[in-house]
């Protein structure tokens, strides 16, 4: 059987998700990046309005 699935993950990297799956018995046939965003607190610390001089 075949399927696909989308997983979204906050604190995970590709290969992280790759073993988790194969710990789990799970055969992955392939695993694509599809959109990748920063983190809220990275986007906070960058783009607080504050500026320095």
């Amino acid at each position: 059987m075949n399927a696909n699935f989308m997983v979204k993950v906050e604190d995970a990297k590709l290969p992280d998700i790759q073993k988790a799956l194969k710990a789990a018995g799970i055969k992955v046939r392939s695993i694509i990046e599809i959109y990748k965003e920063e983190a809220a607190q990275a986007k906070k610390e960058e783009g607080d309005g504050k500026e320095t001089e």
